[in-house]
């Protein structure tokens, strides 16, 4: 593509040694900068791209998308935020595949992944191809592996190139992707045409980022302000008529809920070793009984929220509750890794994710058993909610182990003793302060009764640790099942 054509409707300050070179591909970051690139000085939250366009230069690239003029006598497109502006170049040098796909965004605190899944399963039950992009990578079908992604919501080019990937060369006519609040106040998603538009939750989460409930509520309304034919919103959750209040006209609207009226609703439920059960009442859509073989009232929720969407896209109800039914889940959700105990790795790492995890396993633990948790939180993160964690892991289970999670560059005992400040009284009895991620899951052994339930929250599906200084590999399934014999 000519550089002309790559900004031909972009908005942009000046043009500076302008040729109309040709464009190869999009690049933000100087070390995979390839030859033809046109190379975009990215300002991040930890870095200035401007400081790498030498050796973006000295890769190959054509020209520049910066913020200022630097010193090169190759073309520079003079912009005013090129974290805004990269979405536009990127979207365009893809021919904008969004406009050829139908388009499904789902964000939400907690529960993007697991609804993602399931409504790809839906789309697949009724003979229709969905791809999915979201936090465990991308996958072209259910059955598909999975394609490594760096963020819930890719950077603005690998996104544009994954949905060129999925419309054009496989032409796959549906896809359904997180959409996280960061890749919206961001803008990795401009350019991204959305038919459709789903709301899990609000709950804290990101306040480091985003500072403010209503800051953190702007991003993630930017979705259903530019949604495009349905929106499905969860009427139970706090900011839901919220929501319902920024959805243009025109726009199709479905609600699902348990607590209030809604479109989809869930009544009489029941959970049990083998997972939930329920009546959906659907109104015009119909009614029909659901059993599950997922557990807890968040995949109640989980399971609303994608069978909503199926209804939302045409779909009868029956073809949208079977494949469900025979869904285990998604790793690292509740995720069973051992029996006796029973142990359940989930990736809850938020107040409102951990109360959720364990109200679920509260349910399935046996009279006289004990309910057991261990949990720790991220360095460099919203801190506001490490004491609120430790509350709730008090409040809900029998014994509490505090360990590490990804304490990047802090002291991992400052975060602890950040948790234990939420405790209302810290007994030997009770709870348990290990660092070590890996002692403290050994730990678990020597504390537990093989009846009893074991949560393992906060890390789920990752395979790594982010230290202070390294990366390491660390699975909290792997460590389970080898401290557990199984």
């Amino acid at each position: 593509m000519k550089l002309s054509d790559l900004i031909s409707n972009l908005q942009y300050e000046e043009k500076l040694n302008f040729e109309d070179v040709e464009i190869r591909g999009v690049s933000y970051n100087s070390k995979t900068t390839k030859q033809g690139d046109i190379f975009v000085c990215l300002v991040g939250e930890h870095s200035d791209g401007h400081q790498y366009f030498k050796n973006a230069q000295e890769n190959g690239s054509s020209a520049f998308l910066t913020e200022k003029e630097l010193d090169t006598k190759l073309p520079q497109i003079i912009v005013d935020s090129t974290r805004q502006k990269i979405a536009d170049i990127a979207d365009k040098f893809y021919d904008s595949p969004s406009k050829k796909l139908n388009l499904i965004g789902i964000t939400g605190t907690n529960g993007k992944t697991t609804v993602t899944h399931l409504i790809q399963k839906i789309f697949e039950e009724n003979k229709q191809q969905c791809a999915l992009i979201g936090t465990l990578g991308y996958k072209l079908t259910s059955e598909s592996e999975y394609k490594e992604a760096k963020h819930t919501t890719p950077q603005a080019p690998e996104l544009q190139f994954t949905l060129d990937l999925i419309a054009d060369k496989m032409k796959i006519p549906n896809c359904v992707m997180e959409v996280s609040s960061h890749a919206l106040e961001q803008n990795r998603v401009g350019g991204c045409v959305f038919k459709g538009a789903v709301l899990t939750n609000l709950t804290q989460d990101h306040l480091d980022y985003h500072i403010t409930m209503d800051n953190y509520f702007e991003s993630k309304a930017i979705l259903f302000k530019e949604v495009g034919e349905f929106a499905v919103i969860n009427v139970d959750d706090l900011y839901a008529k919220r929501f319902l209040e920024v959805i243009p006209e025109g726009v199709k609207i479905l609600t699902y809920g348990i607590e209030n009226s809604a479109d989809i609703m869930a009544k009489d439920i029941e959970f049990s070793p083998k997972g939930a059960e329920f009546a959906l009442e659907g109104g015009k859509f119909g009614a029909q009984n659901v059993c599950l073989q997922m557990n807890g009232m968040f995949s109640v929720y989980n399971v609303l929220a994608a069978i909503t969407t199926g209804l939302a896209s045409g779909f009868e109800l029956k073809s949208c509750i079977n494949p469900l039914e025979q869904t285990q889940g998604v790793a690292g959700r509740f995720e069973v890794v051992a029996q006796n105990p029973l142990v359940i790795v989930d990736y809850a790492h938020t107040p409102d994710g951990l109360e959720n995890v364990l109200k679920a396993a509260k349910e399935i633990t046996p009279k006289g058993s004990e309910l057991i948790c261990l949990f720790g939180c991220g360095g460099d993160r919203d801190a506001t909610k490490r004491p609120k964690m430790g509350a709730i892991a008090e409040a809900l289970s029998d014994k509490v182990v505090i360990t590490s999670d990804n304490p990047r560059s802090e002291e991992p005992q400052q975060i602890i003793t950040d948790i234990l400040a939420g405790l209302r009284s810290v007994t030997s009895e009770k709870v348990f302060v290990e660092a070590d991620r890996g002692r403290a899951i050994a730990l678990l052994k020597t504390i537990c009764k093989n009846n009893d339930v074991i949560v393992i929250a906060g890390k789920g599906h990752e395979d790594y640790q982010i230290l202070k200084d390294k990366t390491i590999h660390f699975d909290d399934r792997e460590e389970a099942r080898k401290i557990f014999n199984v």
